[in-house]
């Protein structure tokens, strides 16, 4: 399959483009510093990927697009990276008739179901005053995702670790997960590849846990 990943020099997305490399997928990494990734066997592109002009020509003929857009911290103030990402990804993919999109988005930005006491009276509102910048980001680009007709699968991870890849996470259902911790990014992007012709995963926002 062809693969285009956004937000490639990330923490996800480098093991997203290293791992769909390995399995043998093509896969096209659009960056803003084609230094600051070297994956064999990648084609890399140096490219604004809030630009849908600039990436309706890269996402043409992918099988899918995966997107691993986030800001690093620390945020003093708001942000629009992920929703302008999601924005121009799909208008490409829309110009050129793609239709799977997977993105990373965050397990502490919204309350689930499945959610404990502590959790949901602690954990999450502490996390949503720290993090309230890249969270509201992150709700509208979920908005922004759920709201089109494409086949979308957004992953919800918790806390991210630099742990190698198992291949062996929880995944949640329509009320979330419980006690979401930790998984690794290596297991993120696991997900994410898996996920591409699963068709199970369209059209849902799945939390991800080890």
């Amino acid at each position: 399959m062809r693969l285009v990943i956004l937000g490639a020099t990330g923490g996800i997305g480098r093991l997203v483009v290293e791992q769909a490399v390995k399995a043998g997928h093509e896969v096209t990494a659009v960056v803003r510093d084609p230094s600051a990734l070297t994956v064999p066997g990648a084609d890399v592109r140096t490219a604004n990927a809030l630009d849908p002009a600039v990436l309706t020509p890269i996402v043409e003929g992918a099988d899918a697009v995966v997107s691993a857009l986030g800001v690093r911290p620390p945020i003093k103030g708001p942000v629009s990276l992920q929703s302008s990402g999601a924005t121009s990804a799909l208008k490409a993919m829309e110009a050129t008739g793609v239709r799977r999109y997977l993105m990373v988005s965050a397990a502490g930005a919204f309350y689930e179901k499945a959610d404990d006491l502590v959790t949901r009276l602690v954990a999450k509102p502490i996390l949503n005053r720290i993090l309230r910048y890249s969270f509201d980001d992150t709700r509208d680009a979920e908005k922004i995702v759920g709201a089109s007709p494409v086949d979308w699968t957004i992953a919800r991870p918790p806390r991210l670790t630099d742990k190698p890849r198992t291949g062996r996470y929880r995944i949640g259902d329509d009320r979330g997960l419980k006690r979401p911790f930790t998984i690794s990014r290596a297991d993120v992007a696991d997900f994410l590849i898996r996920s591409i012709e699963n068709p199970d995963t369209f059209r849902r926002a799945v939390v991800i846990a080890n």
